[in-house]
Order: structure tokens, then sequence, then C-alpha cells
């Protein structure tokens, strides 16, 4: 018998999705890798890091980075975009806590679940790397008047030199985990799942941006943190929820 999330995602203007959690899983996962390998040697074999930060980030005048001391990257976007991520997370909290009080709405009680758990494991992951992969903010190097080396990603660390805690870019992170929002709406339609990669652009580059503009992050960082949370979306929607966030309650299955 045809499932109803695949007459829902016909009547929205998907195709009707039989392939396996793995085969959807690498389908989706192919060329984001292709890319990003690409990108992930090019910067962590040449020096184009520093000579974007220079170009368009850092006031060689005064010795400062742009958006160093402005309200709008300090206050605005980083400490208003972590509670913009946040209140995404405590929305979906509430909406799947309702299902359990309005059975007639428990449809929705799996996209819920998946936002936040993806968006949490997303965040969370990026911010344990940052702790053990000795990676410093731009601001701490000695080309941007700071104490420290720069290194080239993987490269060995001098001894002596103080552990560094900026790689990948957990701010950044919190925006591209809005990714999680095509999932949610891949079932059910295309234009909100289309959205949901809009948003996920726009927050993840405004988030990315405003953070090299304070000297806290380079590209690379930024292009990490955007891999890992598409793969960590797209492995929690593919293998903890099969593929299925839509349609499990049309009969007496449970979540």
């Amino acid at each position: 018998m045809t499932s109803i999330a695949a007459v829902v995602s016909r009547e929205a203007g998907l195709p009707k999705d039989d392939t396996s959690p793995l085969r959807l899983w690498w389908q989706y996962t192919r060329l984001p890798l292709a890319a990003f390998v690409l990108l992930a040697v090019v910067f962590a074999t040449t020096r184009i890091d520093l000579e974007i930060a220079r170009a368009f980030f850092f006031d060689p005048v005064h010795q400062r980075w742009i958006g160093a001391d402005s309200w709008w990257t300090n206050g605005f976007v980083h400490t208003g975009g972590q509670w913009l991520v946040r209140s995404f997370v405590a929305v979906a909290i509430g909406v799947w806590v309702m299902t359990f009080v309005k059975p007639d709405r428990r449809e929705l009680r799996r996209p819920a679940a998946y936002f936040i758990v993806a968006v949490v494991l997303s965040v969370a992951f990026v911010g344990l790397l940052k702790t053990v992969t000795n990676v410093h903010c731009p601001w701490a190097l000695a080309d941007f008047g700071g104490s420290q080396p720069y290194v080239h990603l993987f490269s060995h660390r001098p001894a002596g030199m103080h552990a560094g805690h900026c790689f990948p870019a957990a701010h950044s992170s919190s925006g591209y985990a809005l990714i999680a929002l095509y999932f949610v709406f891949r079932e059910r339609n295309a234009r909100l799942a289309t959205m949901g990669i809009a948003a996920m652009v726009v927050t993840g580059l405004v988030f990315g941006l405003a953070q090299q503009s304070r000297g806290a992050h380079f590209v690379s960082h930024d292009i990490w943190s955007a891999f890992l949370v598409w793969m960590v979306s797209l492995s929690v929607y593919a293998f903890a929820f099969k593929t299925r966030l839509w349609g499990a309650y049309t009969s007496n299955a449970a979540a």
C-alpha cells in the first residue's frame, strides 16, 4: 500500500523516495563531499585564509579587526544569533511536548524531534571538536598583532605553542544547523524545503562573516563547520529517523 508520506510528497511536487537510508545518505553526500575535499585541500595547503582576512576583515593601519568593536557583530549577530537558534530549538521542544498533550497533533512529533536532535548534535559536535583540534583564532596570530605563529591545518605545532580552541567555527555552525529545516520539510513541501536551505545558507554566512570580521575565524573554519553540520543532519535523518519524518502515525505505529 502506498504510504501517506509518499502521497504527500507527490502532491507537494517531491519525488517518491523508495531508496534505502544508506543509498539516500550517499546520494546527498557525494557532491558536498567532493566540493568539501577540494576546498579543504586548497585552504589547508595555501595561505589563502590569511590573504582573505587581510583583504576584507583586518585594518592594517590601525591594526584591528573591522568588526571587533561593532555592536552589529558582537551584540546583534553573535549574541542575538545565539538566542535566535536557541529560540528555534525551544519552539521545536514546545511542539514536541504539545504532541503528547494533543494527540491530533502527533504527526508533528517526529519532525520536531528530528529538528531538536539534529541541531543540538550539530552544534555540540562542532563545539567538541574546537576543544581538541588545537587551532588558534586569527586574532591570536602574529600576522594580525597576536603572539602565536600561523600553522597550516594538520601541520605539526611547534613545541611550547599555546593551545588554541577556534576550529571549526562554532557560531556559524549554529546557523548552518538550520539545514535541518530542509529535512523537516523534504517529504512534505518542496517550497518549504528549499526555504530551509536558504535559511541555512543565509544564517550561516551572516554568522560566519560576522565572526571573521571580529578575527574569531578564517573562511576555512566555516567551510568545515558547514560540511560537518550537513553530515550530522543528513546522518540523523537517514539513519536515526530512517528518512521518514511524516506519516508515522497514520496507523498504530509508535514513534
